[in-house]
């Protein structure tokens, strides 16, 4: 294929029940790339290898006085040149562009699983982990694509250099086929070693990319705290052992390369001391001894390629492992679209057929939870790890569901019988660390949406007043429009309660049918929290909105508060109500510590808090 297809299409289904069977995929999908770059990788080995041939011819020429056989030996080694010119450089090509294309393809897979499990996927895998698997990982796993048809190559030309010196000096070339085999296979002992180091490298580069990661993300509270020497002191360390993993990898593979080396150079010494030998002894010529040596230097060049897979493969083996692991991750147990199809998303007419299909209350067998339709319901939890996973499992998006575990309804519609892109539609889940990508204002506001809620209504709803004013100061043209005005990676030029409204703002503009809200308001204070819960259930009226929060300011406004403790619903009512009449919702929503305090007096310390 050409590197103007990029990027694929399609890039096909994974085969993700281990890494081997990955790299299998990979190599099937290419098939036919790769069968090309074989062929212009043998057919340089074959002009390379009928080089000492053509030397010899000329040099027996010479010792012959023979005018027409040096010029017919001439015209053999110029045309071997411009065949192996050529070859090499079509092989050049094939083969990077086999590398290229299986990284493209690779990528694009876990572009997609990121797309489908969004933040779920960095609760089951670090971030770290995540960064290295698409950028190292996919660089290794196209290596070993485009190291394979190199490899080919050089088999083909070993087994045939080999059986032509058997059949063209049979004393020389029988030496030759006994000690090939045993330098292709003399560095296999060594590899299970050199493997375990490189993962050993690998995994402890994984750890300081992940720690490194954090302390990006975590910069600002770093500073506010000074705790940056501390994050600093455990990166050192962290990096200081990958430097000692990567020299322990770097000294067994130095060995396995001098291996292959100096065991193809004793061949060379015993094949050059033996033809001699027999040159002085008459039995063969000057020029058949110049062909047999130049074609032995020949084999150090494919036995390259032994080494080259070699390594190829055992770093990319558990490069594609950790790849499969990422890429047979589920939003489910269950697999809403079928195993090895939830990738694949419906579109156009299908997609809004699906979403259409689905309205009415939200309902969570599991938990007992009911959001009536048109309404804004409350959801409290004591524990906040609990409010998260009841988040993503309202939305869809958790992988943690048991198979025996019923789907969350959307009226009578299961949204594991949705497509992907129509739940998402239906169904918009906010977690409480909303992810700002870099870009303008404009350009984070670009989400797909109703168009019935326009930016302006929705930044307002989210009281970003201060926000756009903060970004119009920032602007890089007299304009002073923010909505032009660029915000850095996950919004890190702006406050937490910012970064919070933003993120709320988009998500009141997406329109959904259904819009979960996990903790939108923990980062603000009180008189802006207060605002927003007024501007959020006046924008989402009539429309279906959970908010899981312990915040009083948003309670007092729902028309519907549901009290989850355990993992199932143990009430619901008013926020006054569930005050006066359940004493662990009390304590949650109060911070109540004292346990015989009067129902009154805690209704009177919510409303301070209030």
């Amino acid at each position: 294929m050409s590197l103007r297809s990029l990027p694929h299409a399609d890039p096909g289904v994974p085969d993700t029940r281990s890494g081997f069977r990955l790299l299998l995929w990979l190599e099937k999908r290419q098939i036919r790339a790769q069968a090309t770059a074989t062929f212009w990788g043998t057919l340089n080995m074959a002009a390379v290898a009928g080089m000492p041939a053509a030397v010899g011819l000329a040099v027996q020429a010479v010792v012959d006085r023979s005018g027409g056989r040096l010029a017919l030996a001439g015209g053999l080694i110029l045309a071997l040149g411009l065949i192996s010119a050529v070859g090499d450089t079509m092989l050049h090509r094939t083969a990077v562009t086999n590398w290229i294309s299986a990284a493209a393809r690779v990528q694009q897979l876990l572009a997609r699983k990121t797309a489908e499990l969004g933040s779920v996927l960095t609760r089951r895998v670090a971030a770290g982990e995540v960064v290295a698997v698409s950028t190292g990982d996919v660089e290794k796993i196209g290596w070993f694509v485009e190291a394979l048809a190199r490899f080919a190559a050089s088999l083909l030309a070993t087994v045939g250099v080999t059986v032509a010196l058997v059949v063209y000096r049979p004393e020389l070339g029988l030496i030759v086929a006994a000690c090939v085999p045993v330098l292709a296979l003399a560095v296999l002992p060594l590899l299970p070693h050199a493997t375990r180091r490189a993962d050993e490298q690998r995994t402890k580069a994984g750890k300081a990319t992940e720690l490194a990661s954090d302390t990006v993300a975590g910069l600002r509270v770093l500073r506010g705290i000074g705790g940056e020497e501390l994050f600093l002191t455990r990166y050192r360390r962290a990096s200081q052992e990958v430097r000692q993993a990567a020299v322990r990898s770097a000294r067994m593979w130095s060995l396995i390369s001098a291996l292959q080396v100096a065991l193809p150079g004793l061949l060379l010494l015993a094949v050059t001391w033996y033809g001699a030998r027999l040159a002085l002894d008459g039995r063969i010529s000057v020029g058949e001894l110049v062909t047999v040596y130049g074609a032995v230097v020949f084999l150090l060049f494919p036995l390259r390629g032994f080494e080259e897979i070699a390594m190829a493969y055992s770093f990319s083996r558990p490069s594609a492992k950790r790849a499969a692991r990422v890429l047979s991750l589920r939003r489910d147990a269950a697999g809403r679209d079928g195993a090895g199809t939830a990738d694949a998303a419906p579109s156009g007419a299908s997609q809004a057929s699906g979403a259409s299909q689905a309205s009415g209350d939200l309902y969570d067998p599991v938990t007992g939870l009911l959001a009536p339709a048109g309404k804004l319901t409350a959801v409290v939890c004591g524990d906040p790890d609990a409010a998260g996973a009841l988040a993503d499992r309202l939305g869809g998006h958790s992988p943690e569901r048991a198979e025996e575990d019923p789907s969350v309804l959307l009226g009578d519609t299961p949204l594991d019988e949705l497509p992907l892109a129509a739940a998402r539609a239906v169904v918009l889940v906010q977690d409480k660390d909303p992810v700002l990508l870099s870009g303008t204002l404009a350009e984070l506001l670009d989400v797909p949406r109703s168009g019935a809620v326009a930016p302006s209504e929705a930044l307002a709803a989210a009281q970003c007043d201060d926000v756009l004013e903060a970004l119009a100061q920032a602007s890089v043209d007299a304009s002073g429009d923010p909505m032009r005005t660029r915000i850095t990676e996950r919004g890190r030029s702006l406050s937490g309660g910012q970064r919070q409204r933003l993120a709320l703002a988009r998500s009141l503009m997406a329109d959904p049918e259904v819009l979960v809200l996990d903790e939108p308001t923990s980062a603000v204070d009180t008189h802006t929290e207060a605002r927003i819960a007024h501007g959020l259930r006046a924008l989402r009226a009539e429309r279906t909105t959970v908010v899981l929060t312990s915040s009083p300011l948003l309670l007092d406004l729902a028309d519907r508060v549901v009290f989850v403790e355990e993992g199932s619903v143990r009430a619901s009512g008013t926020h006054r109500e569930l005050l006066l009449a359940d004493p662990g919702y009390r304590a949650v929503v109060t911070r109540e510590t004292e346990p015989g305090l009067h129902p009154f007096e805690s209704l009177r310390k919510a409303e301070e808090h209030a």
